[in-house]
């Protein structure tokens, strides 16, 4: 078949295309002599580092663990403005109606915030960053006075837990001319005097330069505040270091800034005397061994503090058939020792039967817990009884 006739143009267009046709076919040619060769030997060195630099990773990544020694050291500054911060002290004060913000330093961290704050979530907002913490509350009122606490936290894998003793507070006052105290949803409040452990009367101010004073309801005057027996503390209140019988009662307190003056909640104080242990019970039976017909006595009786209560309670053979329980308890001072008194219980068993066998457990108990003492009565024919005094 002959060819058409074609123009020069067109022709020189054929020749491109020819000559780009055989090109591409030797490069493909050339691409086939040479893969064996690559895939052999220059794969192999590569494969070899890269198992190598797997393998360093793999073995220092759990050597990295999120421990205390490896965070930032915790501090706790107030945001002021975007890249302005102030480092707090132990207390600050802050405007009501002006929003607080507070930045922690450590990852991770933890907050506590006042009672009040924490139940109303809705102005209150946490965000955690890669190296600190924000703190901020809007719309803030005297009810937010109180403690703010930054806590690090140590972390072992996904198990962390606050590290209380590096814990950084700041005690924040929000200041309102109308409010001198932090509100209060009772009128009064009810205080259990222990003791063995100092009382504390929340008296929390919204102002630091308010003077606070504490008064008792009857009969009416002010309570001396000496610093050893009563002390007070802005952050606190009014602490009773050991509270005795005469610190009962109700009491309210008092604050007064400039020309304004305000009383707090009232709160009625309770004495109880708590002990300092639990009672150390001492167990006696009348004998050992009873015979059969006779009557037994075990006494049980402890020491224990003036007007501090014990009680006792008995487990005895004779339950299993539900024989009555029969006890006689006293008190009376220890001879020499005006502060403490013996409390003594006896269980009485009448005509003992074989049932009365066994062993009898005495248990002391006072505020503070209770320690249980046995002994074991052997009761035997009539004929063969034997008293043996204990």
């Amino acid at each position: 078949m002959p060819l058409p006739k074609l123009s020069e143009s067109k022709r020189r267009l054929l020749l491109s295309l020819l000559l780009v046709c055989a090109a591409i076919l030797e490069l493909d040619a050339k691409q086939q002599r040479t893969t064996p060769g690559r895939t052999s030997t220059p794969k192999e060195p590569k494969h070899g580092r890269t198992t190598a630099k797997r393998h360093r990773a793999e073995t220092v990544k759990p050597k990295i663990k999120p421990t205390a020694a490896a965070q930032t050291k915790t501090s706790l500054t107030q945001v002021l403005g975007r890249g302005v911060f102030k480092k707090v002290g132990e207390t600050l004060s802050v405007q009501t109606g002006d929003t607080l913000s507070l930045r922690c330093r450590g990852k991770p961290v933890e907050w506590s915030v006042p009672p009040y704050v924490e139940e109303d979530e809705g102005r209150l907002m946490i965000v955690q960053q890669e190296r600190f913490s924000l703190l901020t509350l809007v719309n803030t009122t005297v009810a937010d006075t109180g403690e703010y606490s930054c806590y690090p936290m140590y972390c072992e894998d996904r198990d962390c837990r606050r590290e209380y003793s590096k814990a950084i507070s700041v005690f924040i006052f929000f200041p309102d001319p109308r409010e001198l105290f932090v509100p209060s949803s009772s009128h009064y409040e009810i205080l259990q005097l222990r003791s063995n452990w100092p009382a504390v009367l929340p008296c929390q101010v919204t102002s630091p330069e308010a003077k606070v004073t504490l008064h008792r309801e009857f009969p009416p005057g002010e309570v001396a505040v000496d610093g050893t027996e009563i002390s007070f503390n802005y952050r606190k209140g009014f602490t009773i270091h050991r509270p005795r019988h005469h610190h009962a009662g109700v009491l309210h307190c008092v604050a007064t800034l400039g020309n304004l003056m305000q009383s707090s909640t009232k709160y009625i104080l309770i004495y109880v005397n708590y002990p300092m242990a639990p009672p150390a019970p001492v167990i006696q039976a009348s004998s050992s061994s009873v015979a059969v017909g006779d009557n037994l006595h075990v006494t049980c009786s402890a020491v224990g503090e003036r007007d501090v209560v014990i009680e006792f309670s008995w487990e005895y053979p004779g339950q299993q058939i539900g024989r009555p329980l029969y006890t006689e308890e006293t008190m009376s001072p220890v001879s020499g020792e005006a502060s403490r008194q013996q409390f003594q219980s006896v269980l009485q068993v009448d005509e003992v039967r074989d049932v009365d066998q066994g062993t009898y457990t005495c248990t002391a108990q006072n505020l503070q817990g209770a320690k249980s003492v046995s002994t074991t009565v052997k009761v035997v024919p009539k004929a063969k009884a034997r008293k043996l005094r204990v």
